[in-house]
C-alpha cells in the first residue's frame, strides 16, 4: 500500500503469435508476444513488438527488403489469374 492506493499484482500471460503486415506486393510474418491479464486493456503488445510491427511496416513501404527480412520472413504476393 503505498499513498493510500492498493496495487493488485496481477497475473500477465505472454502467448506467441505470428502478425501479417502487408504493404504493395508484399506481407511479412512478424513474430510477437502478446500480453493478456485480467484488465480491460487486454490483450496488448509490448512497446518493443509495436516498434517491430512498425518498423517491418515502414521498411517493406520504402523497398527495403533486406531491412525487413532482418525483423520477419517476407514473401512476395502474386496474383492468381483463372
Amino acid at each position: 500500500m503505498d499513498g493510500g492506493f492498493y496495487e493488485e499484482e496481477e497475473e500477465m500471460r505472454k502467448r506467441h503469435k505470428t502478425k501479417l503486415v502487408h504493404e504493395g506486393q508484399y506481407v511479412a510474418e512478424v513474430d510477437i508476444d502478446v500480453i493478456e491479464g485480467e484488465t480491460g486493456w487486454s490483450p496488448y503488445l509490448s512497446l518493443e513488438d509495436a516498434y517491430k510491427l512498425d518498423d517491418v511496416r515502414n521498411a517493406l513501404r520504402r523497398g527495403d527488403i533486406k531491412g525487413a527480412a532482418k525483423l520477419a520472413r517476407v514473401f512476395t504476393l502474386k496474383p492468381v489469374t483463372l
